[in-house]
Formats: C-alpha cells, structure tokens, sequence
C-alpha cells in the first residue's frame, strides 16, 4: 500500500491528479483507473476523482494495483477487421473475446497488439497507445483508435463534449414499458462481487438513451445510445430496469445456452463523430455479427 499525506502546496488538488503524481503511478490515466476500481482510499473511504484533498488527509493507493509498464510486442496474430481507415485515425470492428489493452493479468494478444502495425498513437499510457474508449471483451463492434497525439487529444475533446455518438444494438429479455426511455442513474463498483451497480461505490453519473427496434415473442431488440461511457453501463442500466441483456453472465440470471449464446447480446454497431482534422461528419457502421444472428433469429422463433 502507498499512503501519501497530502502537503499543504497540494491543498485543494483533484484526487485524480494528487494520485497520478504520486511515485509508483505516474500517470493520469493509471490514476484514473485506479480511483475507478476503488483502490483509492482517502481518510479510509473511496472518493470520486474530482475530490478535492487538504492538507492532513491520507491517500492510500493499492500497490499491487498499480500494473508494471507492460512492454508492447508487435505483430501478434489477433483478429479485428479495419472498419475505416485515415491518415488521423482508424475505426475498428473489434470481435467478441478480445481485450482491447493490456491490464493487469492479461500482457499481451490484445487489441492494441493487434494494431501496433497500423500505427496507433497518442495518450499518456504507454500500454493503450491510441486509446480514445473502450468495449468490454465480450462485446462486439466499433472503437475509434488515434494514430498520432494531436489527434488523440481532439478525440478526447470530442469524447467530453459527448460529439462522439455511439450506438448498440442489445437483445434484453421482456418488453420495456415505453417505445423509448432514458436511463440515469449513477453507476459504481459492487464491492466484493467484481461487477458495477447503480447503488456501487464512488459513483458516478451515468445516462443511457434506449428505443425498442423489434418486438419479439420473450425478448425485444433495442437500439441504445450512451449519453456517457462507464464501466459495463449498458449492462448494469438495462439490468436495473428489469431488462437484462440476453446472454450476460454478470448481470443477467437467465441461462444464455436457449438462445446459443457464449456472451452478452451487445454489438456496437454504429460510430458517428466530427473528424478530427477536417471537422467533417464521419459516420461508420457494422452488421451483427454471425453468433448474434444466430441468437436473434432463435428469438424470433422462440
């Protein structure tokens, strides 16, 4: 464990930004990550990054939490498809089952192994070159990977101002009440359980936009749109309605093998954003892939 007393030039210093210039975490992002699964501790208790410190209080940091720099190896054989492709950046269809950045417990054949040969850059973390967001392994679909710095910092502009659009397409069991809604509710970790929760902690603020695209026998396909981008957010908001994606092994308890399924309903089947460099709209779209087909139509037919 690192525990840092806060000095008096640090009073009034964003949590996040005390901790990333901490020796031993060196990093905004590798703070970031940290405070996110709650291996922060201030005074005892988990606080959200924006916190501000004073003097006298007590940072801890979770050591072992704290991943070693990992050392990038190219030309790993990992599958993704190119969905776009320019001088400034690239769109990439990610299949299911693939991590998109090292992390602790898994080194190497990720997604960003994968692209090294493309030329990905930009971003404070050495491991996640090129990184703007991420999808969970078990989801499919479309992330937008910057190839230089000027780049990844305009992506990241574009990210906060919420310019990014992304869409999913999920199959969730049961019928919602109304054609379309608007999910807010702050997400946070579920301590002990290894999953997120709308009542977790060190919450933080989350909205997720959903309209019903197909109606079908037990189950309904929605078209969803993030409003932010947390942890597992589509998950755990779907899940708290009453509404569990099909197929997930955190959060829904229904048993996928019906539908064919080895992971979640989820594809994120559409990226919109400004670009970066001309300023035009650049809109990108991928179909189901062929396990989510399968799954869609034994719904259907269920």
């Amino acid at each position: 464990m690192i525990e840092a007393p806060v000095p008096d030039d640090q009073r009034g210093a964003r949590l996040d930004r005390f901790v990333a210039g901490l020796a031993g975490v060196g990093s905004r992002t590798t703070a970031e990550r940290l405070l996110t699964a709650g291996r922060v501790l201030v005074d005892g208790e988990v606080r959200h990054k924006s916190f501000r410190v004073l003097p006298g209080m007590t940072v801890a940091v979770d050591a072992d939490a704290v991943a070693a720099p990992v050392e990038l190896v190219h030309d790993q054989d990992v599958p993704f498809r190119i969905a776009y492709e320019d001088d400034a950046l690239l769109v990439v269809d990610k299949p299911a089952g693939v991590v998109v950045h090292p992390a602790p417990g898994r080194t190497d054949g990720t997604l960003v192994h994968g692209l090294l040969a493309e030329g990905i850059a930009g971003g404070d973390d050495t491991d996640r070159p090129g990184i703007v967001h991420r999808l969970d392994r078990d989801t499919s679909g479309l992330l937008v990977v910057a190839k230089s710095e000027q780049v990844h910092a305009a992506l990241g502009r574009s990210m906060r101002a919420r310019a990014i659009t992304r869409e999913y397409a999920a199959l969730v069991h049961g019928r919602p009440a109304a054609r379309a809604g608007r999910i807010e509710a702050a997400i946070g970790r579920d301590r002990g359980k290894g999953r997120m929760a709308v009542d977790g902690s060190a919450p933080r603020q989350a909205v997720t936009h959903f309209q019903i695209a197909e109606l079908l026998p037990t189950t309904t396909l929605l078209d969803v749109t993030l409003g932010t981008g947390r942890t597992h957010q589509i998950r755990v908001h779907l899940e708290a309605i009453g509404h569990p994606v099909v197929g997930d092994p955190s959060y829904c308890p229904v048993s996928m093998e019906r539908y064919g399924l080895r992971r979640q309903f989820l594809h994120a089947c559409r990226l919109t954003l400004p670009h970066p460099v001309t300023g035009e709209e650049l809109e990108v779209s991928s179909d189901l892939p062929d396990d989510l087909v399968a799954a869609l139509d034994r719904a259907r037919r269920a």
